[in-house]
């Protein structure tokens, strides 16, 4: 019989959803996410690419950033988890498998548009952990308004707080504990490349964090510091009905793709463990998309 997790159709590894219309008060919950998905509690095996590193993980309490906690921890790193208070509930699940695989998980809940948390995560992460040498600036704002006379400027500097100067504020903090060897990957988007009509603040953050991550990976390569970026697109997460999509595009979400369907957040997972290993050590200002086919500059 052929290992079923090294050899699958892309097409049919995961099912094409067809979310019905559904709406979470921002920022939304896994738990209430119909259908649900895969973060890779069963379906991610690690194989001691992380042995030992030391994480801090921002927006990892759900989709993607939980993926990418999980599958740290299957590498065999301990992670620090920074997410909102409301989300508690799916923080301690996320905790609960890092524990269950054998490694360390240290909540750290607290809202990343607060300048004083930003300054305050990366030195409790290091503390508790005994130590920083990978960050993941993951969290993001996304909320869909179709007409910029309706994109209100409260809006559009809340997202930019949350995406982008929240990143800055975290690195900086951050940097002190970095030794050389260590690693930064930054959450974008595809909407960096070809924004949606609908998402004008988010899509501009994207970009931000872009021409951030190059020119951070720049400047930090003679300390020995890496830093790299994931694109995702579309990728089914609470992000997507806590208005980060119009209601009546749920049922439709991914079908655009080659692939023909949404990805699952435990397939970006391994970008960003590739990317924090020693294996991408030639490898730094780059942007990997993981976008199930979609043209990408």
């Amino acid at each position: 019989m052929s290992d079923q997790l090294s050899f699958q159709d892309p097409v049919k590894r995961f099912p094409d959803i067809s979310p019905p219309k559904q709406d979470q008060p921002e920022p939304g919950l896994d738990a209430e996410l119909i259908p649900g998905t895969d973060r890779g509690e069963d379906s991610y095996r690690g194989t001691g690419r992380l042995e030992g590193r030391k994480a801090l993980i921002t927006g990892s309490d759900s989709g993607i950033g939980s993926a990418v906690a999980i599958a740290f921890a299957r590498e065999g790193a301990d992670v620090a988890l920074s997410y909102l208070p409301e989300e508690e509930a799916d923080a301690q699940h996320v905790c609960e498998v890092i524990r269950q695989s054998g490694r360390r998980a240290v909540p750290l809940p607290g809202d990343l548009a607060d300048p004083d948390y930003c300054a305050d995560v990366a030195a409790q992460a290091a503390e508790e952990l005994g130590g920083l040498d990978a960050l993941v600036n993951n969290a993001g704002r996304q909320i869909a308004v179709e007409r910029i006379e309706d994109l209100t400027a409260d809006q559009w500097e809340r997202t930019f707080r949350t995406n982008i100067e929240a990143m800055f504020r975290v690195v900086k903090a951050a940097i002190g504990y970095l030794p050389a060897g260590s690693t930064i990957v930054n959450s974008t988007s595809i909407q960096a490349y070809s924004p949606s009509t609908h998402l004008l603040d988010y899509a501009s953050t994207k970009a931000a964090i872009n021409n951030f991550t190059k020119g951070l990976a720049t400047q930090l390569a003679p300390r020995g510091i890496r830093v790299n970026a994931v694109a995702p697109r579309p990728i089914w997460t609470p992000l997507q009905v806590s208005d980060g999509q119009p209601k009546e595009a749920l049922p439709h979400f991914g079908k655009n793709t080659p692939l023909g369907r949404a990805g699952q957040p435990t397939e970006l997972a391994p970008a960003y463990v590739f990317l924090s290993s020693s294996e991408s050590s030639y490898v730094l200002g780059e942007t990997l998309n993981v976008n199930g086919g979609q043209p990408s500059p």
